[in-house]
């Protein structure tokens, strides 16, 4: 496993600021870890806040979209009495349970 994981890698060289540099390697240190484990989170995650993004950026259009908006009332109206009878049925568990305390 370890030989497969190891061949989907690619050796890159990177020019970073030495200010950037410095704190990774410090941060490193301090959790007594290492600086490539570091980089691949650290992209990682950056990557995909960026694809978080870019999905919120698609849905944004929905906020003025009047006939969405529309339908989205019709069936949020579809909705409304079983939401209703959902909401106080767990409501009336709730006092029941705190009332058996």
């Amino acid at each position: 496993m370890a030989a497969k994981k190891l061949s989907s890698r690619v050796q890159t060289t990177l020019r970073l600021p030495r200010n950037l540099l410095k704190e990774a390697r410090a941060r490193v240190a301090r959790r007594n870890a290492n600086l490539n484990d570091f980089m691949v989170t650290a992209i990682s995650a950056y990557l995909e806040m960026l694809r978080r993004r870019e999905i919120d950026a698609s849905f944004a259009g929905m906020a003025h979209d009047l006939p969405y908006q529309r339908d989205a009332d019709a069936i949020s109206a579809g909705f409304r009495e079983s939401d209703w009878e959902a909401l106080t049925h767990f409501e009336k568990d709730d006092e029941m349970a705190n009332a058996s305390r």
